[in-house]
């Protein structure tokens, strides 16, 4: 399925969907297939614009899963979809092979983690599906990423991360319409680094292409919130999507589809006016 955006009339809303056992919210709750498949229909019912579909859990000191096991995982469920469906799946993934499989069997496009930094052939494999690619931000990986973190300069290092994995795009012709980035909200940030990324993502945003962020139910919230756990964020989350919408993010990966579907209207809304009104 071919997938473009439209970035002028909408927010894209990203269902999440972990095919995994240890995800930081829902981790276990769509490992199996057929409960993969419904909770897939219920995200699309609910106003999902785009289904990304993980089988490796990327959380805080998180271990990579063998690729054969997040074939298992993800493959079937993507199969089955694709043919069910007409909203674009998204593979969630660093691995080429997995990209691949999930191109393969009716996935739209890539959401890698690494920005095209962990497995050198998954540009190739961009490249030669003609396949949109998200290229995120992330400093070490997900099972020392969170310790200690540092930067001397956090926005102009993202803006950097970025800036070289979309020369590593271009290097293999990519088009600069497939290439979506992200700033890797809680991958290798802090609390006060997470905040910092959204009040600033006006500056991301002049790299020229669209921006996806994943704030949902994320821990920087749950701490703000007095340590509340994933399951009484969600307040928190729609408040950091609706700024991140108003500061520029074309694409929120959420968990909660149908309470963010109508912050992202709103948030839309006003950010439009915000051009009309000249202020």
């Amino acid at each position: 399925m071919s997938f473009s955006l439209n970035l002028k009339e909408k927010v894209y809303i990203m269902g999440v969907l972990n095919v995994t056992p240890d995800s930081f919210s829902d981790g276990g709750l769509y490992l199996d297939k057929e409960r993969a498949i419904d909770h897939a229909f219920k995200l699309i019912d609910e106003g999902a614009d785009i289904i990304d579909i993980g089988g490796e859990s990327s959380r805080p000191g998180s271990e990579p899963v063998p690729l054969e096991e997040e074939i298992r995982r993800t493959i079937p469920v993507i199969s089955y979809l694709s043919k069910k469906i007409k909203v674009p799946i998204s593979i969630d993934t660093y691995k080429a092979e997995v990209a691949k499989r999930a191109l393969d069997a009716g996935a739209s496009m890539v959401n890698d983690i690494s920005g095209l930094r962990y497995d050198p052939e998954m540009v190739k494999i961009i490249a030669n599906y003609n396949a949109p690619i998200i290229i995120m931000h992330i400093k070490g990986n997900p099972s020392t990423m969170q310790i200690n973190p540092t930067y001397e300069a956090l926005i102009p290092e993202i803006i950097e991360y970025l800036r070289q994995s979309i020369s590593i795009c271009k290097e293999y012709s990519i088009s600069e319409s497939n290439i979506i980035v992200d700033p890797g909200i809680g991958f290798g940030k802090t609390v006060e680094h997470n905040l910092e990324i959204i009040a600033n993502l006006k500056e991301i945003l002049k790299l020229g292409y669209p921006i996806a962020i994943g704030v949902s139910r994320k821990s920087f919230i749950g701490k703000i919130l007095n340590d509340a756990p994933p399951s009484q964020r969600l307040e928190g989350t729609a408040a950091a999507v609706a700024i991140s919408i108003f500061n520029g993010a074309n694409i929120v990966r959420v968990h909660d589809v149908a309470e963010m579907s109508k912050v992202a209207k709103v948030a839309f809304a006003i950010k439009q006016n915000q051009y009309k009104s000249g202020f």
